[in-house]
């Protein structure tokens, strides 16, 4: 379970609209409570670094929802400027590399004031995420993976174990992902060298 920071700026940004989607669900049937939610993108980094803060809530849900209108959350940065936080309702994750036990491994979010009975909140384990950057693999998603690898989240033999299950899951260009993957465990291995084990003389 993770602890992110909901005190203020934008981890408070991020509680108020945990609390709108909570409330939404609210009316929901009772038997298809609870709805689990599962967040990925620039979001889901944010929870595990503290760093990296987007305008758009990446997440899927255990059931097919239609909310009553659109959920947004205005707040200041940290320099005081107007920003707007909002759930991105076209966010679809067939379109790049998720692992099928992805949304089953994700971490369970320590939210207080959330009611998990109604809102299961969860996010993307480390290593999940780095590969879920792996098919588009623009400047921002290596900066994501390098951001991971510096705070000692990922290492490069696991981030090629998983990517390389969940290639095998897909069709399309694979041969140009095999590349970013030995793309990515290289960027990896130099942001965050394994140690290797000293030889006793």
């Amino acid at each position: 379970m993770i602890r992110p920071d909901f005190s203020a700026g934008y981890g408070a940004a991020l509680l108020d609209m945990l609390k709108r989607i909570e409330s939404e669900f609210r009316n929901f049937n009772r038997q298809a409570l609870p709805i689990r939610m599962v967040i990925a993108g620039g979001t889901a980094l944010y929870m595990h670094t503290g760093e990296r803060v987007t305008e758009d809530i990446d997440a899927t849900f255990s059931r097919r929802v239609l909310f009553s209108s659109d959920i947004e959350v205005a707040y200041r940065d940290p320099d005081g400027r107007a920003a707007l936080l909002y759930l991105d309702r076209n966010y679809n994750d067939t379109l790049g590399l998720v692992h099928e036990d992805a949304d089953d491994d994700a971490l369970r979010v320590d939210i207080r004031d959330i009611d998990r009975k109604v809102l299961d909140v969860r996010v993307l384990t480390p290593l999940d995420l780095a590969v879920s950057k792996l098919a588009r693999f623009s400047d921002q998603d290596r900066d994501d993976i390098l951001l991971l690898a510096r705070h000692k989240l990922v290492d490069a033999k696991a981030l090629r174990k998983r990517a390389e299950e969940v290639l095998g899951g897909y069709v399309g260009n694979t041969t140009m992902v095999g590349n970013t993957i030995d793309i990515a465990c290289r960027l990896v291995e130099a942001a965050n060298p394994e140690k290797k084990p000293s030889r006793k003389r």
